[in-house]
């Protein structure tokens, strides 16, 4: 029986920094069930930098997030004055991390996560990313390489399409698949009371059919 979790999400996503906890509490909870880690994609391309109004409203949203989940945050003002909130590089830093050791995707996406909503980093930048690789465990010269490459860019247009296809529209959106079927644990934001029962049940439904 072929089983795994599947987590569709973005790097440089508010919502998907506050479910970070729900995720390491599954990790815990069901360390036999691999992870693999969808790179979403929330806003790729972006080429505007933030105005006032941008982050003014970005701001009344993190906070929202911050409440919700008790995860740490600055605010949007704390970013560079020229900040474009391009999402596209640090989901490609996901996508190459995991092809390169997918043992050590997690703890990239956690790094990035932390640097950019508790540091107010700008991860949009290919060296700021390097980085945080090399400090989650990837080497520096494997990693550069993998990030440019174009096999990873193919990957990546290939995880934003699969997510489309599948009609994910938000983040984070945390799937069970057992044998190729699919099952939706959360869709959105939800908390560990939510997310776990659910898991739970999925996981003795199918203890149950593969002791029949």
């Amino acid at each position: 029986m072929s089983q795994r979790l599947l987590y569709v999400m973005d790097p440089m996503c508010s919502w998907c920094w506050g479910f970070a906890p729900v995720i390491e509490r599954v990790l815990a909870d069901y360390p036999q069930l691999p992870l693999h880690l969808v790179a979403g994609g929330l806003r790729p391309g972006v080429r505007a930098p933030l105005d006032d109004a941008a982050r003014a409203a970005l701001g009344e949203h993190w906070e929202a997030v911050a409440i919700a989940s008790s995860q740490p945050f600055l605010t949007p003002d704390d970013l560079p004055d020229a900040f474009v909130y391009n999402t596209e590089p640090a989901c490609r830093a996901l996508v190459a991390g995991r092809e390169l050791d997918a043992s050590k995707v997690w703890a990239l996406v956690r790094a990035i996560q932390h640097a950019f909503y508790a540091r107010a980093e700008d991860v949009s930048q290919t060296l700021a990313l390097i980085d945080l690789a090399e400090q989650a465990g990837y080497r520096r010269k494997a990693f550069g390489e993998r990030f440019d490459a174009e096999l990873t860019r193919a990957a990546i247009a290939a995880d934003f399409s699969w997510t489309r296809d599948l009609g994910i529209a938000g983040f984070p959106t945390l799937l069970a698949e057992r044998n190729g079927q699919l099952a939706l644990l959360a869709n959105g934001y939800q908390s560990p009371g939510d997310v776990l029962p659910l898991l739970e049940r999925w996981v003795a439904a199918g203890e149950s059919a593969a002791s029949v």
